[in-house]
């Protein structure tokens, strides 16, 4: 069975480099798809994506995809700062599956966003408000007569 060319230069690039999954490359690979469509249907045109761009699109693919184990399946995948996105984002880079402009740096995707926040944090319970106490039915109250 012939590997296709991404599947191919994906297993190539992780036999060099052990940080990250294959599954973490077919992810962001996946997750800039989506967000490169989205950002085409509202903008009605095709435009290369910024770092942050991208970072808030895994995100959304991330929460997605995997709800409230996305950060267990990223933290299993190597994925722990949105830097990692990036460090895989210059790995397709560096093996031509992905263009590059002048302008892009891995850099555009330090500290985005904090991991915990951005994929524990929407699915904690939310702080109960303290109720206010319940009037007593009248039955209940005390009946004073004349």
């Amino acid at each position: 069975m012939e590997l296709p060319p991404f599947a191919e230069a994906v297993a190539r690039i992780c036999a060099r480099d052990r940080r990250y999954a294959p599954e973490a490359f077919l992810f962001l690979h996946d997750g800039l798809m989506r967000t490169l469509k989205q950002i085409q249907e509202k903008e009605k045109k095709s435009r290369q994506i910024s770092g942050a761009e991208l970072a808030e699109g895994l995100r959304a693919h991330a929460l997605a995809q995997f709800g409230p184990l996305a950060m267990t399946v990223l933290g299993r995948w190597g994925v722990r700062t949105t830097r990692d996105f990036g460090e895989i984002v210059f790995a397709l880079l560096g093996a031509g599956l992905l263009g590059k402009t002048e302008e892009d740096r891995i850099e555009d995707f330090d500290d985005r966003y904090d991991f915990d926040a951005a994929f524990r944090a929407p699915f904690r319970p939310k702080p109960r408000r303290p109720s206010s106490p319940r009037p007593r039915p009248l039955a209940a109250q005390k009946q004073t007569g004349p």
